[in-house]
């Protein structure tokens, strides 16, 4: 039942902390809307978003998928993400192309270590979200204190639109304060509820509520905040309006309650969705820059007559059809059979086949349509962030932010049988997974692989054994560590020589300075045109980011520095890119030669959650980790720990809190920063 009128589309993902019930509040979603006719459970390995058998096992998600739902004549696409940070680049490629997200809370925990990275996300996105506090029905779960943990810890503007009736295990319905009544689920399954009165027991409250949720929408409408002035009821349908506009406005977060696992507030959410989130048509065109080194400013218009255009936002290895490259289809139209241009490689791909997928299934459709959210078939060298487009219009999107790994290990195979296969499923899984690493150590002629945790590299190595069937050994974790400079530095590289009668000269002027930028090589290009040529800044550019490769201490990569090209000189019979890359590419490793190059090594932020009785321990075992604690909170029955660790003191240290709290304590760990190594830390690195 495809949707042809982009108004009836949405375009949203789950996202939380892990076992926030993201999973299962999409099992609902699917439920309610007649995808399913039973609803499968996480801890039971039935979830129709978790099909991978590492997920089913783990009760975890760790891929995103991507199903489509029918509700009240509206198509839904949703995308499930991961809530565990080894896979948070699942979340940050799936809110990249998304026009809307839920993001789900628990309703005991409130705000989590990873719901603060998903919402950060979301911003650098843009992208309007609505929020639904779960889990209400668990004894400790508080609903007003879930809210307050969001304006708290996220800086966020949640407004309820709905208030629980009922408390931890009494939880029986919620309050609608938009239309003013109230929601009784009747039976388990949570398909039958009833719309009644407002218990008068709750009334007051509501009232006073509603009025809250008047007066915030006023902030962002004239129109209304009249009207309360003059002392006239401002209906239903104008705070709907009004909240529509100011959710996709990014003004407020509409919030809503409810328990997924007890089938109770899944219809009013999917309500919430149709009449708060975006629709493709609600967002303002795309914007994109020029595929030629102009980098012209480029509007494509959400619509059908404009030129096609699209994002590829995820490339998985499928063993029926080949390499699946999701899109998020932008603007024009795309049928089987056409080919489209890569504005990244400059090279053309033709569309063999294009899929709508549910999950780990497909149907086959002839024709991708502005709003879209499909798989195409037969691409050949298409990567995570790639624009292809129209070849007669060309454009380029902004491209999805990858993290930089920080765990390696070592792995070889078993058998010299195993050996070609290890190298062509690494190669896959390379393709598949943009933040998993191959490299090649030198000094050891070892193979290391590299990802954002020790989960991530379990679950790769799973896979090497089961999909691949490649037999494989393992070795110890090693910390990703960083270089960088402690003080600026200039100074000037001249690259000249003479190869078969033919000269080739370029001088590069750079300064080379420290940044708390810890991110990509930032480039600032001061030189005049007649010092360096535009032509030559792109080779000047890819010179500087190949020497931050490898640092001068221990050949670790580069971070944390900012390059301004000063000036330089060239000669128009001898000047070209190549002498220019090298020119550059040899000023830069001269300023980390000179700029007291320092090492760093990944910190982590935790949160370590236990019983009372344990806290010592758990402080104990962490100032012996060398981590500092910042601060300790009490959450519920649980004592809460934030504080920043080495990532180097941290291997093991699931089992370790296992062991101290008997069982009882757990913890979350995401990269915070890089900071500069102790040295005794720096003497066992280099050897002494």
């Amino acid at each position: 039942m495809k949707v042809n009128d982009l108004s009836k589309i949405r375009n949203i993902g789950i996202a939380a902390h892990i076992d926030a019930g993201k999973t299962t509040t999409t099992e609902r979603i699917l439920f309610y809307c007649g995808n399913i006719y039973k609803m499968g459970e996480v801890h039971e390995g039935t979830a129709t978003t978790d099909w991978m058998i590492q997920e089913q096992e783990r009760g975890i998600t760790i891929t995103s998928a991507a199903v489509t739902c029918y509700w009240k004549n509206y198509e839904i696409n949703i995308i499930d993400t991961p809530g565990h940070v080894d896979f948070t680049i699942e979340v940050e490629r799936s809110l990249r192309v998304l026009d809307g997200a839920v993001c789900v809370f628990d309703g005991v925990h409130g705000v989590e270590p990873q719901s603060e990275t998903v919402w950060r996300q979301a911003d650098r996105y843009k992208v309007p979200r609505i929020c639904f506090i779960n889990k209400l029905d668990r004894v400790g779960a508080h609903f007003e204190e879930a809210v307050a943990s969001i304006k708290e810890r996220l800086h966020g503007n949640p407004v309820p639109i709905q208030l629980p009736i009922g408390k931890e295990g009494d939880f029986k319905g919620v309050i609608d304060l938009v239309g003013m009544k109230a929601f009784l689920w009747q039976d388990d399954q949570g398909n039958k509820f009833s719309t009644e009165e407002i218990p008068a027991d709750l009334l007051d409250e509501a009232l006073i509520a509603r009025e809250e949720l008047i007066e915030k929408l006023s902030e962002y409408n004239d129109e209304m905040l009249e009207k309360i002035l003059e002392g006239k009821e401002v209906t239903t349908e104008e705070i709907a309006k009004v909240l529509r506009q100011a959710t996709i406005d990014l003004k407020i977060t509409p919030t809503l309650c409810g328990s997924a696992f007890k089938n109770k507030g899944i219809q009013p959410l999917l309500d919430a969705v149709l009449a708060y989130l975006p629709s493709p048509s609600d967002i303002p065109e795309v914007h994109g820059l020029s595929a030629d080194d102009k980098e012209e400013q480029l509007v494509r218009k959400r619509s059908e007559k404009d030129p096609f255009s699209a994002l590829a936002f995820k490339i998985v290895s499928d063993p029926f059809v080949g390499v699946l490259t999701y899109m998020r289809i932008y603007s024009g139209q795309c049928e089987t059979g056409e080919v489209l241009l890569n504005t990244r490689t400059g090279k053309r791909e033709r569309v063999q086949k294009i899929l709508h997928m549910q999950a780990n299934t497909r149907e086959e459709v002839s024709v991708a349509k502005s709003g879209d959210i499909l798989a195409f078939v037969g691409l050949k060298q298409v990567a995570t962030g790639d624009t292809l487009c129209d070849q007669k219009f060309p454009i380029r999107f902004e491209s999805v932010m990858l993290p930089e790994p920080v765990i390696f290990v070592a792995i070889e195979p078993k058998s010299s049988q195993d050996a070609d296969k290890l190298q062509k499923s690494l190669e896959r899984l390379l393709l598949e997974d943009p933040t998993f690493h191959l490299k090649e150590e030198k000094e050891t002629a070892q193979t290391l692989i590299g990802g954002m945790g020790e989960l991530h590299l379990d679950i790769m190595v799973d896979r090497l054994k089961r999909e691949f069937n490649v037999s494989v050994n393992v070795g110890s974790p090693q910390v990703a560590y960083r270089e960088s400079i402690s003080q600026s530095v200039s100074l000037e590289e001249v690259f000249a020589r003479e190869v078969n009668n033919k000269k080739q000269f370029a001088q590069v002027k750079l300064r080379l300075e420290p940044s708390e930028d810890q991110g990509p090589l930032h480039v600032e290009n001061l030189a005049k045109e007649t010092q360096i040529p535009a032509k030559f800044m792109k080779a000047v550019k890819k010179g500087l980011e190949n020497a931050v490769n490898s640092g001068p201490i221990a050949g670790f990569p580069v971070v944390g520095v900012k390059a301004v090209v000063l000036g330089g000189a060239f000669d128009e019979a001898a000047s070209d890119e190549i002498a220019f890359e090298i020119a550059a590419g040899m000023a830069l490793r001269a300023c980390l030669q000179q700029g007291q190059a320092i090492m760093l090594e990944p910190v982590m932020a935790l949160e370590v959650m236990a019983p009372d009785e344990y806290l010592s321990s758990v402080i104990t075992d962490l100032n012996a980790r060398k981590a500092r604690v910042n601060h300790i909170n009490q959450r519920g029955p649980l004592q809460v720990v934030d504080a920043f660790g080495p990532l180097s003191a941290m291997f093991g240290y699931s089992t370790d809190l296992r062991s101290l709290s008997q069982g009882r304590g757990s913890y979350s760990m995401k990269f915070a920063k890089y900071e500069q190594v102790s040295k005794d830390t720096l003497a066992k690195i280099r050897g002494y």
